[in-house]
């Protein structure tokens, strides 16, 4: 295991003094080859304590490596407001601002020093005068992050565990999604069987079809057939 690293750390807020779910940041800590038992997040109010121990990976070109970040809050948080979704690629981390206000945070951390991991997420970052309408990323595909409360379970997504049995999916030469409909059925019901054989003959209608496309390329207008008057 080499030295200690410092995770990628992507964020962006939004604010809100009348709506708390919209008083929020978004942060984003990208570390490769994620598992829920490499993981451990102390988070409080003021402060963040990431440690992470991925393992090698050969198959994946990923060396064994050690990442820790801690990061002082530039205001509280509340924690039981918040939420996480762990990847194999990353941690993210909805974080409730506990003071709603209008106004954005200047900055990520409480002291102003620059970080060289810690960057904009732009994907999320919205302008403070131009916020209205946008929604935090809360749950985006995410199938619903539970709270703070601990990194257990963060793993499986509710609802998500075998995605492989899709209802009416089994089997694109069954069509299950087509109310058992029974092709074979259906096409002996026309007269033949599952290869066409004995379908109705349209090679007259495709003759008529032919003609007309060719007179209509030469310029010529179809004919009209008079119609004699029944004698009174």
């Amino acid at each position: 295991m080499s030295a200690t690293n410092a995770p990628e750390i992507l964020w962006a807020q939004r604010s809100s003094a009348e709506e708390p779910e919209k008083n929020v940041v978004m942060l984003t800590i990208n570390v490769p080859n994620l598992t829920e038992d490499s993981v451990k997040v102390d988070l409080t109010a003021s402060h963040l304590h990431f440690e992470a121990s991925v393992p090698a990976d050969s198959a994946k070109g990923i060396e064994g490596k050690h990442y820790l970040f801690d990061v002082d809050f530039f205001e509280e948080i509340d924690v039981a407001q918040s939420k996480q979704h762990l990847t194999p690629k990353s941690l993210y981390m909805l974080l409730r601002k506990q003071q709603s206000k209008d106004e954005y945070w200047p900055r990520l951390t409480k002291e102003k020093v620059r970080l060289h991991n810690v960057k904009t997420d732009f994907s999320k970052w919205v302008d403070e005068d131009e916020q209205d309408g946008e929604q935090p990323d809360d749950v985006g595909g995410m199938g619903g992050m539970p709270d703070m409360g601990g990194m257990g379970g963060m793993g499986g997504m509710p609802g998500m565990g075998g995605m492989g049995g899709m209802p009416g999916m089994g089997g694109a030469g069954g069509a299950g999604g087509m109310g058992g409909l029974d092709l074979q059925q259906l096409m002996a019901s026309m007269g033949g069987g599952a290869d066409g054989a004995g379908m109705p003959d349209m090679s007259a209608f495709a003759g008529d079809g032919a003609d007309m496309d060719a007179g209509e390329e030469d310029g010529e207008e179809p004919a009209i057939e008079e119609v004699e008057e029944p004698t009174k």
